[in-house]
């Protein structure tokens, strides 16, 4: 929110006439932080075409927010597959330079380095957080304890698939792999990083249809973990932008809560 000269002094005034200049100090403060800003991601990416996906406005709308020469970050989402992660990362890294992304660095942060986590996040500009097996991940970012990490920063969150995912206040774990469903043992709700309270499921496009564990995976076990809650449904080529003071979704979404779907 912009304030103008007259704006400020009023505030001023009620401030001296209340708490004196110990709140002046605080609201000056509150006034100057920047916000994060996200842009959470079903997948960002045409792997063939070795480019961001342009669609619904995607690229656009980094370039209008990410500085020139950025340091960027790529958080995995196991931890200990190295050669997985820095084949994804490598992937991402090329993606970004072919759509015009010139990084300064492009690191990555796994288990190999994750004594120098604090260093590594604080000077990234961009981070992005990658997709894979939701529980995994959160698992790392809890013992990395990235939300503290990100609490105070001012940066660019690019979340792909999982990555997006776990950026919920409470993230919601859809059963993926087989036996997840029927597991009593598995946790389908988790605490995230907190950038958004909004809870994430990517590729629905792909998976709306699937099967696991013998049950429709949608009708039959999300559908009966919406109640009380709200799912944001993202295809492949949509996101969640959001700046700290207001979310908007690009592209087509379904929102899904309790027991129901609609637009």
């Amino acid at each position: 929110m912009m304030m103008n000269s007259k704006n400020l002094s009023l505030a001023f005034k009620e401030n001296i006439n209340s708490q004196g200049m110990l709140k002046i100090a605080n609201y000056l403060k509150e006034l100057g932080k920047k916000s994060m800003k996200y842009f959470l991601t079903s997948n960002p990416l045409l792997a063939k075409e070795q480019i961001l996906n342009p669609s619904n406005e995607f690229v656009n709308n980094l370039q209008k927010d990410i500085p020139e020469r950025a340091n960027a970050l790529f958080i995995c989402s196991d931890p200990n597959s190295y050669d997985l992660t820095d084949k994804f990362a490598e992937e991402m890294k090329t993606c970004f330079f072919n759509s015009g992304f010139k990084f300064k660095n492009f690191k990555v942060l796994d288990n190999r380095n994750a004594k120098e986590k604090s260093e590594l996040i604080s000077e990234a500009e961009v981070v992005i957080l990658a997709g894979g097996h939701v529980p995994t991940q959160n698992i790392f970012f809890q013992q990395i304890n990235l939300k503290n990490e990100l609490k105070t920063a001012n940066k660019i969150i690019i979340g792909f698939s999982a990555g997006s995912m776990n950026c919920s206040e409470e993230v919601y774990a859809q059963p993926e792999l087989q036996g997840e469903s029927l597991d009593p043992n598995y946790k389908r709700f988790l605490k995230g990083l907190g950038i958004t309270k909004s809870q994430i499921l990517p590729h629905y496009n792909l998976i709306k249809n699937e099967y696991l564990d013998g049950k429709r995976l949608f009708e039959e076990i999300t559908y009966p973990d919406s109640f009380g809650r709200s799912f944001i449904t993202l295809n492949d080529g949509c996101y969640l932008y959001g700046d700290g003071q207001y979310e908007i979704v690009y592209g087509e979404s379904f929102i899904i809560s309790d027991g129901t779907i609609k637009k």
